[in-house]
């Protein structure tokens, strides 16, 4: 009995141990879980607040795709300083719009104008941007001139690496170009901007590396007297009826700028009131008078193969391109007024250039 007594007494102890064992343990664990909780707590970062970004419009970017001819390659970067809206060209597009279900093609130019910005007026490089509606492109060349060139020039547009490329609205870009039938058109330009590169080779020749410097510097600033062209056949070309020519007569001092009107300007007359202005020296007259009677030449010549042009292309053309010149329509768009951007409502104008004229509508 005493035996069995001790067995009993035996396992009791043991029962107790293992429960304490085991109870200990659990308060280890529980203790583990608290102490990782509130290590948690402790190292956890506040959580971020969302950002809600404004969904992109559809058409937000077709101002920027529209290539800005004629501009200045340093002035580029200060015509997209601001964020310009062009709210009106988009709507321009959307259904009850000028624009709407229309084959259009437009092209970017920019007009250096003083308007308040902030207080103070300042000369802002605006962007503007021209919408041709037609059912072909408007014209396949481009234009070159300045005061500084001697004579103006038409070349074709991919000769200074532009084009008529179809514009596509931000919802359709995942889709295939050919397939989207666009019926809107950007006058793109692929012509890199001009950065600071190394210096040619040393060993070239000084006059090599000059001529390839020089030729460089040519080459780019034929873009800033780019000017779309336009030639419209049923209307006779101002320079048609020009009788005026720009004289640039090289001299040792300095050239001589000056127009002279064959049917007002009396050519001895007109030279020696240069002369008397110091503007040409007198040893020089004889020169100068051959010099601007071969310019009157090769005006005269070109106005009369610029009519004769005109009558075949009209003799030429089919009732339906004729049709399409009497109904083409341009429109020139500034920026919408912002908080963000200078006020340029006050410096509106329709005439886009030379070769275009005026918009038929500004908005």
């Amino acid at each position: 009995m005493r035996k069995g007594g001790k067995r009993k007494s035996t396992s009791q102890k043991q029962e107790t141990e293992v429960k304490a064992s085991s109870s200990s343990q659990e308060n280890q664990k529980e203790n583990h879980k608290l102490a990782s909780q509130a290590k948690r707590a402790k190292t956890s970062k506040p959580q971020p607040q969302l950002e809600y970004f404004e969904d992109k419009r559809n058409l937000e970017d077709l101002w920027k795709a529209a290539f800005p001819v004629g501009t200045e390659w340093d002035q580029l970067d200060s015509v997209y300083q601001f964020n310009w809206n062009f709210l009106n060209l988009e709507e321009a597009f959307e259904e009850g719009g000028r624009l709407y279900g229309k084959k259009v093609y437009l092209f970017g130019c920019t007009e250096p104008q003083l308007v308040p910005y902030k207080g103070e007026n300042k000369v802002i490089c605006i962007p503007v941007v021209v919408a041709v509606v037609s059912p072909f492109p408007p014209s396949d060349k481009i234009g070159i001139n300045s005061v500084q060139r001697e004579a103006e020039e038409i070349v074709p547009m991919k000769q200074m690496k532009m084009d008529w490329v179809p514009y596509i609205p931000l919802e359709n870009r995942d889709s295939q170009v050919d397939r989207l039938q666009s019926q809107m058109f950007i006058l793109s330009c692929t012509q890199r901007r001009p950065t600071k590169t190394a210096p040619p080779s040393p060993g070239l020749s000084i006059g090599i590396r000059v001529a390839l410097k020089q030729m460089k510097i040519d080459r780019l600033k034929k873009y800033e007297y780019c000017l779309p062209y336009f030639y419209q056949p049923l209307k006779e070309d101002e320079l048609e009826q020009s009788t005026e020519v720009q004289i640039i007569f090289p001299a040792a001092q300095k050239p001589v700028f000056c127009e002279f009107d064959w049917e007002l300007d009396e050519l001895d007359e007109f030279t020696d009131q240069l002369i008397e202005a110091d503007e040409l020296d007198k040893d020089k007259k004889d020169a100068f008078k051959e010099f601007v009677k071969e310019r009157v030449r090769e005006a005269k010549k070109a106005n009369r193969q610029a009519r004769e042009a005109r009558k075949k292309a009209l003799e030429e053309m089919s009732e339906e391109t004729k049709a399409a010149f009497v109904n083409m329509r341009f429109y020139k768009f500034y920026p919408v007024p912002t908080p963000d951007t200078p006020d340029v409502s006050n410096v509106k104008a329709p005439f886009i250039n030379r070769y275009y004229g005026k918009a038929h509508e500004v908005l």
